[in-house]
């Protein structure tokens, strides 16, 4: 099962659904080619504003859309028309970002989506998901599709290197292990590696919990307090400026309940990455499972460090 199957085997058991595209097909390529499905299927052209206003149109006449385009211009170039359109009438719209993140790679700035969870978190109602890859992709998508809620997903093709858990529900997220040392919360392509910077790190005889925070909004506040008490350190990793993502949603929640922790975040400050090759752009960033583990350790050590000045101080 892919993308392409999972959402032709929804809309042929539905015809509530509608499969709109801004010309980005990859996902989609061959739902045109489908006679059941060729009257259900709208490709507006490269027009995103125009897409997202049939689909609000639509989905007041009772449709379920569900929309592709590029992660950049689906939530920054319509962003007005998702906000006023969907938002506002809490539509079931359904959106797609193809290419969120470093999954850019060779594109530059322009093309670059790496503060579309914080633009969108910001739109009231609306949900927001960023599975780890195809296979949590696919193990979520039949919840969110059939959820009333607008909602936005970052679209993964990434192979897996964990076998996620089947029992997906929005507002949760997927604790792949616990560790009282350091935990890492992450989500989208990074989790395969921050999986593997884990490994390296256990290695090292420490103690490393991990959690897939695939659903970003509503947020899984309980197990963030959880990791608060339990982990001498939480590190926030992901593809997307530092501002507005999950470090400031951890921010959130731990102000919102008076709780303290120790929280440092990987992530892009204040910049665009420079694009290349996906394993270049990476290494470049410092978010190989190698330097992630190195920047997690030096964390530990400053943390380390600034313990015993204050207990010698005092």
């Amino acid at each position: 099962m892919n993308y392409e199957q999972s959402i032709t085997e929804l809309a042929l058991a539905d015809e509530r659904y509608v499969i709109m595209t801004a010309e980005n097909r990859a996902l989609i390529r061959n739902i045109p080619n489908n006679p059941l499905l060729v009257n259900r299927f709208i490709d507006t052209g490269i027009t995103e504003q125009t897409m997202i206003g049939m689909a609000a149109g639509l989905a007041l006449r009772g449709r379920v859309p569900i929309v592709h385009a590029l992660a950049a211009f689906l939530t920054m170039r319509a962003f007005e028309f998702i906000r006023t359109d969907v938002g506002i009438a809490n539509l079931p719209v359904k959106l797609t970002g193809f290419i969120p993140g470093f999954l850019s790679d060779g594109n530059g700035p322009t093309h670059q989506a790496i503060e579309d969870v914080s633009i969108m978190r910001g739109i009231p109602g609306m949900h927001v998901f960023a599975p780890a890859d195809e296979e949590d992709m696919l193990l979520m998508l039949p919840e969110i599709w059939h959820s009333k809620a607008p909602s936005y997903t970052r679209a993964n093709l990434i192979k897996p290197l964990y076998q996620h858990d089947k029992n997906f529900t929005i507002g949760k997220s997927e604790v792949v292990a616990e560790g009282t040392t350091v935990t890492f919360l992450t989500y989208g392509m990074l989790f395969n590696q921050v999986f593997e910077a884990r490994q390296l790190l256990e290695q090292q005889g420490l103690s490393v919990g991990l959690v897939n925070m695939r659903c970003l909004k509503p947020v899984d506040e309980e197990v963030i307090l959880k990791v608060a008490s339990e982990s001498d350190l939480i590190v926030t990793v992901e593809d997307h400026f530092k501002i507005g993502g999950l470090f400031s949603i951890v921010a959130e929640v731990l102000l919102n309940h008076q709780q303290l922790a120790n929280v440092q975040s990987l992530s892009l400050n204040e910049r665009w990455f420079k694009p290349g090759r996906l394993a270049d752009v990476l290494g470049n960033e410092g978010f190989t499972p190698e330097k992630i583990a190195v920047q997690t350790m030096n964390m530990l050590e400053t943390r380390q460090h600034v313990n015993t000045l204050t207990t010698s101080t005092h």
